[in-house]
């Protein structure tokens, strides 16, 4: 059974204003992984799991059709407020019952989402729409996130890496211990003869501190803790902040630094 989070409306408005969204090279990866044996333009990604819709928004302008899938009508009206595109649509719907016709699909996708699936039912049902010669396309990334500025890099990372090992305390009993496990068995257990893992793919964006706050806020862990001590939940944030601007020696939460997110990709082929 897949677990049903990012639900509120709140969480839905951080998750789109805060979430990194993987990057071009990341997106021309997947699509020449695809176009190897497909002719560009391609017709229909199925982005499943799409939250407020960053990476279908992504994928849009490379088919014919697009469309975002998802359990959480907040985040799916997230999506629709920030997509004008023609070609782009969002159903709700869960991730193991997609609504589409065997052998439909060019590319199923879902990024930073596959985790909170029932893995095997997604893959089957993954299997049964695309086409022959169709991908599979699954990202991910790590809470461990490091951040550049100056000559004060390595203090950042060390307050970065106590705050990752906080919200690893509140980690959702239904997720592995080592975050990759699920993307990594998915990997061995597809028997598609054409597939790539590529385990570090670095994304690396300039933003205000105070959006790192805001995207450490966005995770579900941290969540959990908003939800179970909202004052230890505000004291995370408020000291996190206050700590990082120290080391930096400044006093604006606009100040810009740079975040550096490690992605990881499992592409696959069906014959």
């Amino acid at each position: 059974m897949s677990v049903r989070l990012f639900e509120g409306k709140e969480h839905a408005l951080s998750y789109w204003k805060y979430r990194i969204s993987p990057s071009e090279e990341i997106i021309n990866k997947i699509l020449n992984f695809l176009g190897k044996h497909r002719s560009r333009p391609f017709e229909l990604v199925v982005d499943v799991g799409c939250g407020s819709g960053q990476g279908t928004v992504l994928l849009g302008p490379h088919f014919s059709k697009a469309v975002g899938t998802d359990i959480s009508p907040a985040q799916l009206e997230m999506a629709r407020q920030h997509s004008s595109a023609e070609n782009i649509t969002y159903r709700e719907c869960p991730a193991e019952e997609l609504p589409f016709e065997n052998g439909t699909v060019d590319l199923v996708t879902s990024i930073v989402a596959f985790h909170w699936f029932d893995q095997p039912r997604f893959l089957k049902e993954a299997d049964r729409i695309l086409r022959p010669q169709g991908c599979l396309s699954l990202l991910d990334y790590s809470m461990d996130m490091e951040l550049s500025y100056g000559d004060c890099s390595d203090a950042l990372n060390q307050i970065c890496k106590e705050v990752y090992d906080t919200l690893t305390q509140y980690r959702n009993p239904y997720l592995d211990a080592d975050a990759l496990e699920p993307y990594k068995k998915a990997y061995d257990r597809l028997e598609y003869p054409d597939k790539e893992w590529h385990e570090t793919l670095w994304v690396r964006k300039t933003v205000p501190v105070s959006n790192y706050i805001g995207m450490v806020e966005s995770f579900s862990p941290y969540q959990t803790i908003l939800r179970e001590d909202p004052e230890k939940a505000r004291r995370l944030s408020q000291d996190t902040n206050e700590r990082l601007l120290k080391v930096m020696g400044v006093t604006s939460p606009d100040t810009e630094v740079v975040l550096s997110i490690k992605y990881s990709c499992l592409l696959a082929r069906k014959p």
